[in-house]
């Protein structure tokens, strides 16, 4: 997918989804994949991160919702990645199959080694 058709995706209100279009528009890095897989098994993926970060203490933004969304979700997902020119935020997007529609965005912090 093209940085360009990525840039005008609609975008949610949430914190995740605005960081990620901002990360995108100031050069980062970015990849979408090809093909598609179930919500549902992203939304159980997704859920034991969500446990996982806790646990550990690792700062994220609008994963829980992104769990939510993926678990209502009927239709296959594509993904894709965004990570922040600094490297201190990666963003996973949770597209339509087609990647017309943003379903849902959260990010993880990441530790700097």
């Amino acid at each position: 997918m093209e940085r360009e058709r990525l840039e005008r995706l609609p975008v949610g209100s949430d914190e995740a989804s605005v960081a990620a279009l901002v990360a995108l528009r100031c050069g980062g890095s970015y990849v979408v994949w090809d093909g598609a897989t179930s919500a549902e098994s992203l939304a159980r993926v997704y859920e034991r991160r969500l446990l996982h970060t806790r646990r550990r203490g690792i700062e994220t933004t609008n994963l829980e919702r992104a769990v939510e969304l993926l678990g209502r979700h009927q239709q296959p997902v594509r993904l894709g990645q965004i990570r922040t020119v600094d490297g201190s935020w990666t963003f996973m997007l949770f597209l339509t199959d087609d990647g017309s529609r943003l379903i849902a965005c959260t990010g993880v912090r990441r530790t700097q080694v």
